[in-house]
């Protein structure tokens, strides 16, 4: 048997193989590094800013007050409905006023009589004395009819005092309101005897508008405002210029306007605060006594404060910080202290300079050491009154 063997042929993708396999025998293998990301970078924002002091507080009732039955009786008369506002002086119960109305005529029938014996004393007293004159009567005749008449002239003015009393006590039936508010839902019925023995509540009015707001700062904070009103040219007795606002835990901002009314004289040792109370117009009602509110009090002006994005900034266990594009666009860290939120912008009171480039995007990437294409944006300024929050 005679075996044969044929070579095949050449073709043409052998020869291109052959090629690309000569080349990379003849090169070294080499990396190309990516290039660095881009991320977006913005200069602070410089511009007016107003810190405040902001603080927790409870609103409070300027004047609340149960109404008291005086003078003992039967309710005859209730004026007003559960949860009225009512002006100052409206009567809103009445007692009954018979027995106080008879006692009144009989302390003026007695007073009647009184200034009729007085009367009668007085003249006895001129007629001695002019018989006394005439040598008529003896001096001690005279000094009786002295006597009686200064008895008769204090049974006056005691008949005067009584229908003084009895004047009061008719008032008395009358239960009126001392202040405008709103009266509770009353305590008592018609036909119930109240005031017998002690007195009896017959309900509660409070006070609305104005209203008090209520809230402690604290030591370092009280030497901010102080620092403050120095820097302004007032004193402590210029308390009552400095504004207040408030908001209620469901509002944005600081809707609700006043005036600081109050400051205690001293700070709590045991809590390291101090007692301070605004006072709001509450014309519109939107504070009730007993609500939890936001308080912020305005510090004055501070001009060139730098602000950044707030979600630019980060934070761990050492603090707040800041990415910023350093020396040959590297990322560093620089920690910052901040201060309050104005819009979407965050005051930033040290750690940075207003040519720093702060990084305002790729946060989550960006790592310091890592060098970066910045992409330089520009930062709207924040509105002057933005909310704190």
């Amino acid at each position: 048997m005679v075996f044969s063997w044929r070579r095949a042929a050449p073709t043409a993708g052998s020869f291109a193989l052959a090629a690309i396999l000569l080349c990379a025998c003849g090169n070294e293998n080499s990396y190309a590094p990516p290039p660095p990301p881009k991320i977006d970078v913005a200069l602070p924002v410089k511009q007016t800013v107003t810190p405040y002091l902001e603080a927790t507080g409870s609103a409070a009732a300027v004047n609340t007050t149960p109404l008291v039955a005086r003078v003992s009786g039967f309710i005859q008369e209730i004026d007003y409905k559960d949860g009225d506002e009512v002006k100052a002086g409206t009567r809103l119960f009445l007692i009954e006023q018979d027995t106080y109305q008879l006692a009144l005529e009989q302390a003026q029938a007695g007073q009647g009589s009184a200034d009729a014996s007085a009367k009668q004393s007085g003249a006895d007293l001129k007629r001695q004395q002019e018989l006394l004159s005439q040598k008529i009567i003896s001096q001690s005749t005279l000094d009786q009819s002295a006597a009686a008449a200064d008895v008769d002239a204090a049974k006056q003015k005691q008949s005067a005092v009584d229908v003084e009393q009895a004047q009061l006590n008719l008032s008395y039936t009358e239960v009126k309101a001392p202040f405008a508010g709103i009266v509770g839902a009353r305590q008592v019925s018609i036909g119930q005897l109240v005031g017998a023995g002690s007195a009896t509540t017959l309900a509660t009015i409070v006070q609305l508008a104005p209203i008090y707001v209520n809230f402690n700062i604290s030591e370092q904070d009280v030497l901010r405002i102080r620092a403050a009103m120095a820097k302004r040219g007032m004193t402590g007795q210029d308390l009552k210029k400095i504004p207040a606002e408030v908001g209620l835990q469901n509002e944005t901002g600081y809707p609700h306007k006043g005036m600081l009314d109050y400051a205690s004289p001293e700070v709590t040792a045991t809590t390291g605060t101090l007692a301070v109370r605004a006072v709001l117009p509450n014309d519109d009602r939107a504070l009730l006594p007993g609500y939890f509110v936001r308080v912020r009090v305005p510090l004055g002006e501070e001009p060139d404060m730098l602000l950044v994005p707030d979600r630019a900034i980060g934070s761990d266990q050492r603090g707040r910080y800041l990415l910023v594009a350093g020396k040959d666009d590297v990322i560093e860290e620089r920690p910052v202290e901040i201060g309050q939120l104005v819009g979407a912008l965050r005051v930033i009171s040290k750690g940075i300079t207003a040519e720093d480039r702060v990084l305002v995007s790729g946060l989550l990437t960006a790592v310091p050491g890592q060098k970066i294409e910045p992409q330089v944006k520009t930062l709207e300024a924040a509105a002057a009154d933005g909310a704190a929050q």
